[in-house]
């Protein structure tokens, strides 16, 4: 079969996986919209791997990375979504807070039916005007726990910093 004939085919199976991965907490009929130079899908596996310099964005929703991963759950839902980088990022008005959370890490992964993001290796995250940066950051998006790390396996101690702002009255 020529190269042609192929190429509408894979746009639809492309568009077709996108919209089987919606993003959390994107209000409804927010497009998906992604960039990469190369993407690689497994539909039994239910991944989607993009490579070089890959920006997804949906509503509030950005993530950034060399490389990100896309996994699907058995009922075909995104159940977490892996960048990796020297600085990965991650920017989210998560549902339910009021300031946008900005993180940047080697590793960021974003575990959706948890609510949890893990940020590993030169973690950093923000909210508001508070900062929090080490080795290894587990933020709970539900709770507001932040828990933070300064060890960080195959790496040097990064010692665990944070500057919160006063509470406004």
């Amino acid at each position: 079969m020529p190269i042609r004939a192929l190429i509408p085919r894979v746009f639809f199976i492309i568009a077709l996986y996108a919209s089987s991965f919606p993003l959390l907490y994107a209000a409804p009929g927010d497009p998906i919209e992604v960039e990469a130079d190369q993407l690689d899908i497994d539909q039994k596996a239910g991944t989607a791997v993009y490579t070089g310099d890959v920006r997804i964005r949906q509503g509030n929703l950005l993530i950034e990375g060399a490389r990100v991963e896309i996994l699907r759950n058995t009922d075909g839902e995104l159940s977490r979504a892996i960048a990796l980088g020297d600085r990965a990022y991650i920017r989210n008005r998560f549902e339910g807070q009021e300031t946008i959370t900005e993180g940047q890490a080697k590793r960021i992964t974003y575990h959706v039916a948890e609510r949890r993001v893990e940020l590993i290796n030169r973690a950093e995250l923000s909210q508001g005007g508070d900062q929090f940066s080490g080795g290894q950051l587990e933020y709970f998006i539900d709770k507001g726990v932040i828990q933070a790390r300064s060890d960080v396996d195959g790496s040097n101690n990064q010692r665990i910093r944070m500057i919160l702002q006063p509470e406004q009255q």
